[in-house]
């Protein structure tokens, strides 16, 4: 099973699932947990390849789906019935699969620096890592997209944890976590078809040039998602921004646990 941290609070309060991106680990929360735990209890999950979970755990055909599958043991093993989900990066694509595949165990999913769809620049520069990938250090690889994706100074705190944070890792679990990548563009646009009805949160830097543009279009086009920008921070905005992060984040959970209070109380009466 995946490595995992949790924090309870209180049997009352929400759960509260965290999942990171490609080469972080459950460590990178590290601006969260404090003011998280006040009001939820928390689970921050290492997805597999990454932090302290097992190496190793790839089959030849596994994809995000056996992913979403580590995770929903997770919460089996905790008894867990059902978790409001924030993730970052690579890690709106694992969340987004668990609405997928799982979406009774969904009550909310907030996508900080979502990734729903890839430009031909972050085409090109996974067409050009493909080909390299067996041959070239993963790190030299990792660290120049870190630079290309987090570019700006104030961008340095969460480029540097997520390149340390990727230090742990091995070429081989890199490799597997890249071919995930392969056909990408067809599913995410599968998943943006199956949000199932859970409420939805958007949280970008303003200076995501990468991955914002596709998240406004998609929230125009679905006025049901919700969409926040944050200035002064770039793709990993819960680092750069925490303040601002976490207050619209907390917001955003209380106000759909308010809601589905409001709705069991309706349930009751009538």
């Amino acid at each position: 099973m995946l490595h995992y941290r949790q924090y309870k609070s209180d049997p009352a309060n929400p759960w509260v699932t965290l999942i990171h991106g490609a080469g972080g680990s459950s460590s990178i929360w590290y601006k969260q947990i404090k003011e998280y735990r006040k009001s939820f209890n928390v689970l921050s999950i290492d997805l597999r390849g990454h932090g302290r979970s097992r190496k190793g755990l790839w089959k030849k055909d596994d994809s995000f789906v056996e992913v979403t599958a580590d995770v929903i043991r997770v919460l089996d093993y905790l008894q867990i019935k059902k978790s409001h989900f924030i993730g970052i990066s690579l890690g709106t694509i694992v969340i987004q699969t668990l609405v997928q595949e799982y979406p009774d165990r969904v009550t909310s999913q907030i996508l900080g620096g979502a990734v729903i769809k890839l430009d031909i620049r972050t085409k090109l520069l996974i067409g050009i890592a493909n080909a390299v990938k067996h041959i070239v250090p993963y790190m030299y690889l990792y660290k120049l997209y870190a630079w290309i994706l987090m570019p700006h100074s104030n961008h340095n705190e969460s480029r540097l944890a997520f390149i340390n944070q990727a230090k742990k890792m091995c070429q081989k679990e890199f490799i597997k976590w890249f071919a995930l990548t392969k056909s990408i563009n067809p599913y995410l646009r599968s998943l943006q078809l199956q949000a199932n009805n859970v409420p939805t949160l958007f949280v970008m830097g303003e200076e995501d040039y990468l991955f914002l543009s596709p998240v406004k279009e998609l929230v125009h086009k679905q006025p049901d998602l919700n969409l926040i920008t944050i200035k002064d921070s770039g793709h990993v905005c819960n680092i750069d921004q925490p303040e601002t992060f976490n207050e619209v984040t907390i917001q955003f959970i209380h106000q759909i646990h308010e809601l589905l209070l409001g709705q069991k109380k309706v349930q009751v009466s009538s």
